[in-house]
């Protein structure tokens, strides 16, 4: 038995053919079927300027998961900080944390989330924007929660509501901040592999304990596509890697058919890249799943494991995470 709580980043993906209604029905179907199955928690994702991708309100999204269920903890995996005022952020998760006390899980990263033109049409400024100016927006709004800003305003909701606090990231300087704050820290295994090990490392030799969290707590973000036959599970995978390789290439659309990925030949550098992507990700039936996790839980010593599954039909995807908590896990 794997005993690590398993949770579900949802990007709330569009899907070619469907409408954007139709991909957060679906993303919210994935909620209730997670919580079904007896996973931890339901992240969204915040992004924006991508047709493929119904994220971009991670608050707005977050009020609804929550009304849709009643245990699992919903989150944001992450909300952008350079995109927002820390007062803003601090009042709308302390509402949803105000009407689901103890469901709310506030990830927070520093990346826009998008390209700087969309980042700067979100925030009507380049303050801000810098990553140097990151970890003094982001103690403004954790004080915010504790009810001693710099500026004496009170957040309302906000002050007295301690959704739990998350700094994730894809690199080092995450890391170590996360442990210099004594914060939860989630690294984005799904898109920086590479970067894994090292970025854990440094969290857990760097921290300080704090009044939110006594020891380091990690959590790693990996894609996961589970299927009855290696096979079938190769298939299943393929719109994404294909709608991740189009990002790459500056072709922003809606997540392609399994048919549309089936006919797209691709170079030999553009194959290259999506084998690469692959690795250290959980791919394939139960029994290779299983293999993968294990390994990748005995490299990291993870003390949770976050699933990305982006697979074009909702109901593959929730076969996947039914697949994986009855099969791989138990």
């Amino acid at each position: 038995m794997i005993d690590v709580p398993l949770s579900v980043l949802d990007l709330a993906p569009v899907q070619f053919g469907n409408s954007v209604g139709e991909g957060l029905r679906a993303t919210t179907e994935s909620a209730r079927q997670a919580e079904r199955l007896g996973y931890t928690r339901f992240w969204v994702a915040e992004h924006h300027n991508m047709p493929g991708i119904a994220s971009s309100a991670p608050a707005v999204l977050l009020a609804h998961l929550a009304a849709a269920t009643s245990t699992i903890r919903i989150g944001s995996g992450g909300v952008m900080l350079p995109n927002h005022a820390p007062l803003v952020v601090a009042e709308q998760f302390g509402t949803l944390h105000a009407l689901h006390p103890g469901r709310v899980d506030l990830g927070i990263g520093r990346a826009p989330g998008t390209d700087q033109a969309t980042a700067l049409a979100l925030r009507r400024t380049t303050e801000g924007l810098s990553a140097e100016s990151f970890p003094q927006e982001l103690m403004a709004l954790i004080r915010y929660f504790d009810g001693d800003s710099a500026d004496g305003i009170v957040a309302v909701p906000g002050i007295g509501e301690q959704p739990e606090i998350w700094l994730l990231g894809s690199s080092g300087f995450s890391a170590q901040l996360a442990a210099l704050l004594g914060l939860r820290f989630a690294f984005a295994h799904h898109f920086s592999a590479e970067n894994t090990e090292a970025a854990l490392a440094l969290y857990r030799e760097n921290f300080r304990p704090s009044p939110r969290l006594e020891r380091p707590h990690a959590m790693i973000a990996v894609s996961a596509v589970c299927a009855d036959t290696d096979e079938q599970a190769d298939l299943l995978a393929r719109p994404s890697e294909l709608a991740f390789l189009q990002l790459r290439l500056g072709r922003r659309g809606p997540l392609p058919t399994p048919e549309q990925t089936a006919n797209f030949p691709g170079t030999e550098a553009e194959r290259r890249f999506v084998a690469e992507r692959r690795e250290g990700q959980l791919l394939g039936s139960p029994a290779t799943v299983r293999r993968q996790l294990e390994d990748l839980l005995r490299r990291t010593a993870a003390d949770e494991v976050m699933l990305n599954t982006r697979i074009y039909d909702i109901d593959e995807r929730v076969r996947s995470l039914e697949l994986i908590m009855d099969k791989v896990v138990n």
